[in-house]
């Protein structure tokens, strides 16, 4: 079986092939060893609108919330993930991975609460009922494969939607997403 020869995630838990964006949104865990869920996201603002620049402005803590009506509900509000995959494929870090990203919330997984301590968030570009774009499902494969080289705590059973983690509060990645077709994909990336 050959192995895949994959850039390693830098000294400063960086994705080497990323556009890093440093969010102000972020802490330092409790336990850096212990990291050992991925948490997959969707995302869109507005609501089913892609390849605008809220989502970015939203993690960097600069969100005009007057830019649109919708965005009055996330004044104030302090949020970021990891990793955002846009739909064209294109990945931007947030949020180096051995630092606390807040993109659970109230959260809990396998009886353990706040999730944010342990997990790793990556938020796709898109809705819960609007198929992602095949570029995506590949680029998640190789980012989560390259996570999981890093930290090898985080087994396939340990990647998880946001609503599996806040059931009755969260939805995404929703119905659209194809659980299936990205296993196989990770499964390849492991070939």
């Amino acid at each position: 079986m050959k192995t895949p020869a994959y850039s390693k995630i830098n000294n400063h838990h960086i994705l080497p092939d990323a556009v890093f964006k440093a969010s102000p949104h972020f802490n330092d865990r409790p336990n850096v060893n212990n990291i050992n869920l991925l948490v997959i996201h969707c995302i869109s603002l507005p609501a089913e609108q892609f390849g605008l620049k809220y989502i970015d402005d939203l993690f960097l803590g600069c969100l005009d919330c007057d830019a649109d009506a919708s965005f009055n509900a996330l004044s104030g509000l302090r949020v970021s993930a990891h990793v955002l995959i846009r739909r064209t494929g294109e990945v931007v870090q947030f949020v180096p991975f051995d630092k606390r990203a807040w993109h659970a919330g109230v959260s809990c997984f396998k009886g353990l609460d706040n999730c944010n301590d342990f997990s790793i968030g990556i938020e796709l570009e898109g809705a819960d009922n609007i198929e992602y774009e095949a570029i995506q499902y590949q680029q998640l494969a190789k980012v989560v494969r390259q996570i999981q080289c890093q930290y090898p705590l985080i087994l396939n059973d340990n990647i998880v939607g946001h609503c599996d983690i806040a059931p009755g509060r969260k939805t995404d990645p929703g119905p659209a997403f194809n659980w299936d077709y990205f296993f196989n994909l990770l499964d390849k990336e492991k070939q």
